[in-house]
């Protein structure tokens, strides 16, 4: 079993920055890769990026993309979103998400059916 905690979020302007923080349980973390995920009010959960289990390999959704950055710690089994230049179409309840499979096409990590465990999620509001 993996429990995922998700810290960090709060109310910030636009143009600003945060840092989430997944601290998650379990031996094997270094193994998983972890994804971020958000999910806006009355809107599906989409895709914020992942980080394979060595941290050499990230993707970003467009949305994001040279704004945002994950990082690893693996001797901390955390994970790590940080938002700059945060606009208020940022604004969602962010998860982090834990894939505990190994496959051989990052395509496989698009998708949130894929990963096993999540986390609470965390609110995150910007303001304009």
């Amino acid at each position: 079993q993996v429990q995922l905690v998700e810290s960090g979020g709060g109310l910030v302007q636009a143009g600003g920055s945060l840092r989430l923080s997944c601290a998650a349980s379990g031996r094997i973390f270094s193994s998983y890769v972890m994804g971020w995920f958000r999910q806006a009010p009355g809107k599906e959960r989409v895709l914020v990026g992942f980080i394979n289990w060595s941290a050499s390999s990230t993707y970003y959704a467009d949305s994001v993309k040279g704004r945002f950055t994950i990082s690893r710690d693996n001797a901390k089994n955390t994970v790590y979103l940080q938002m700059n230049s945060l606009k208020p179409e940022d604004t969602a309840v962010y998860y982090c998400a834990a894939s505990v499979t190994t496959y051989s096409s990052s395509y496989y990590y698009y998708y949130k059916s894929n990963y096993a465990y999540w986390g609470q999620g965390t609110q995150v509001t910007v303001s304009s």
